[in-house]
């Protein structure tokens, strides 16, 4: 999500995009416990995706990772993600205020989005990676040496063209056009991406209807991929977004399929739903310009039972579940 508030194009692929891999054969970024710091913000859907796969995976102890705050500051006229939370408003490992420090590490005069997830080199401070979508698939498949024992294997290869299928519809119809329709131009804009994103949610309903996960039997990146847009739906795309046909809720499969998630090592335990509802209401000033942020829904229904167990299927299928999250990447407890 790039700091700066403009259409929903930001959600699509910036040409100017930091596209380096980390992986076990690279000279320049090879696989290294503690080279690296992972830049999330707790309200973003697609750094979400990378705090779940460093969870899942077990790297919370191999790559650190740094939250900025959920209300962008405003330097030089535009607005910057920060790390206004911490002592001093400076990450304590790398050492900057801003995270276009180090993109301008890396790249000298940049005037491009700044974006998170950001993958940062500790020791030079520059920016290794803002792909979001290769950085999960890289966590997973790159970084065996260093996942815990019982990790799953989220890409598998047997299933790739079924979750490369499912995600791109996924992202094209719900994850990207809830943003078509919050920052709509025209009324005929919004109408298209409200069809869409309904279309998909009545689509991926009657898909979860008598299975436990989008593909196969156990979680893959499909759930990952599809996830934070849930769990954010009723909290600020509903209203925020104006997407408004239908709430979460009213799907009964999607719903418990959500729960499901949300009760599982590695997802619930990255959300903090007061962060995302800062970070929508207060931001996104274009649309809320009174920043008025909404209180609820409250979150204790994400709690409640869901019997998705029943449908078969394990979600770590022949591994296990994570430990509990670092103290420093607990999210609180929903009372």
């Amino acid at each position: 999500m790039k700091a700066n508030e403009v259409p929903a194009e930001e959600m699509t692929r910036d040409p100017m995009a930091f596209t380096d891999r980390v992986t076990s054969s690279s000279a320049r970024w090879p696989v290294e416990a503690g080279r690296y710091r992972l830049v999330i913000s707790r309200a973003c859907p697609w750094a979400n995706r990378t705090a779940i796969v460093r969870r899942l995976m077990g790297l919370d102890g191999v790559i650190s990772q740094a939250v900025v705050s959920p209300v962008l500051e405003s330097i030089a006229d535009d607005s910057h993600w920060v790390f206004s939370d911490y002592d001093g408003g400076v990450d304590p490992v790398l050492g900057v205020h801003a995270l276009r420090e180090s993109y301008l590490a890396r790249r000298p005069g940049y005037s491009g989005g700044v974006s998170v997830p950001a993958l940062v080199d500790v020791s030079s401070g520059q920016l290794v990676s803002n792909d979001f979508e290769a950085l999960t698939i890289d966590m997973g498949q790159e970084w065996g040496a260093c996942q815990r024992v019982g990790a799953p294997d989220l890409y598998p290869a047997s299933l790739r063209d079924e979750i490369d299928s499912v995600n791109e519809a996924v992202y094209a119809n719900l994850n990207n056009s809830v943003y078509l329709a919050g920052f709509a131009p025209n009324q005929q804009a919004y109408d298209r991406a409200v069809k869409r994103v309904f279309s998909q949610l009545d689509e991926l309903e009657a898909r979860l209807e008598n299975r436990r996960y989008l593909v196969g039997h156990s979680l893959t990146e499909a759930d990952v991929r599809l996830w934070p847009t849930l769990v954010r739906f009723d909290a600020v795309y509903h209203g925020h977004f104006k997407c408004n046909v239908r709430k979460l809720v009213e799907y009964p499969a999607l719903w418990a399929y959500a729960r499901d998630l949300f009760q599982t090592p590695g997802f619930g335990d990255t959300v903090d739903f007061d962060q995302i509802r800062k970070h929508y209401y207060f931001s996104h000033s274009g649309i809320n310009p009174a920043r008025i942020v909404a209180v609820g829904p409250g979150p204790r229904a994400w709690l409640t039972a869901h019997h998705r167990d029943e449908l078969g299927g394990s979600p770590f299928g022949d591994g296990k579940p994570p430990g509990p999250p670092l103290d420093e990447d607990a999210v609180p407890e929903i009372g």
